[in-house]
C-alpha cells in the first residue's frame, strides 16, 4: 500500500467485520523523538491463540473468499522497512489492537496519505456500524473526533446527513491541518 492511510482503512475494516461496537484510531507524531505511532485497536471478537500467532502469516485469513490475508504482513513489511515493527494484541471477546511504529522522517517510510478522508469513508460508508475514536496527536498538540459526541450532538439525527457529512470532513481536515500548523 502507498499510503499509510490505506493501512489504518484496511485494519478497520477487519474491526468492523470483527463486530466491534468501538473501533479506535491514533496516530502519534513525536518529531523530537523521530517516531510515528498508528495504532487500532477495537472491542470485536478478537484472536484465539493460535490466530494470533499467525497473524502476520499472509497465508492466514479468517475470510471465506480469498486464501490469503495480506493486511497486517503489508503493514508490518512497510514499518521494518522505515526502522519500525509492529504488534498484535488479542484476546477472543475483548477486542485486538494493532500499533505499527516508524521512524518519523525515515527516507523508505511511506506518507501518511490523507487521514480525514480515511476516517470520514470509515465512519459514513458504516452508520449503522460501530462508532469511532479518532485521536491525533503531534507533539503535545492533539486533535480528536469520537463519533459518540457527534451522535449526542446530532440529537438523534443521522450521521448520513450530507450537511453533517460535509461538517464532519471539514472538521477532520481542519483539525489535523491545525496540528501541523495550519498547513
Amino acid at each position: 500500500m502507498r499510503e499509510l492511510s490505506l493501512h489504518i482503512l484496511d485494519i478497520a475494516q477487519n474491526s468492523i467485520a470483527a463486530k466491534a461496537s468501538l473501533v479506535q484510531i491514533r496516530i502519534n507524531e513525536q518529531p523530537e523523538s523521530d517516531l510515528l505511532t498508528i495504532s487500532v485497536t477495537d472491542d470485536g471478537c478478537g484472536m484465539d491463540p493460535e490466530l494470533l500467532k499467525h497473524a502476520a502469516d499472509p497465508f492466514t485469513t479468517t475470510r471465506s473468499t480469498r486464501k490469503v490475508g495480506l493486511g497486517i504482513p503489508l503493514l508490518e513489511a512497510g514499518a521494518a522497512r522505515a526502522g519500525g515493527g509492529i504488534s498484535v494484541t488479542s484476546e477472543v471477546g475483548k477486542g485486538t489492537k494493532i500499533e505499527a511504529t516508524y521512524q518519523l522522517n525515515h527516507i523508505d517510510r511511506a506518507p501518511l496519505g490523507d487521514v480525514a478522508e480515511t476516517v470520514a469513508t470509515l465512519v459514513f460508508s458504516n452508520p449503522e456500524g460501530p462508532d469511532f475514536l479518532f485521536s491525533y496527536r503531534v507533539g503535545d498538540r492533539e486533535y480528536d473526533f469520537d463519533t459518540r459526541e457527534v451522535k449526542k450532538a446530532l440529537g438523534g439525527l443521522p450521521l448520513s446527513l450530507p450537511e453533517v457529512m460535509a461538517w464532519a470532513r471539514d472538521n477532520l481536515k481542519e483539525g489535523i491541518q491545525e496540528l501541523h500548523g495550519g498547513a
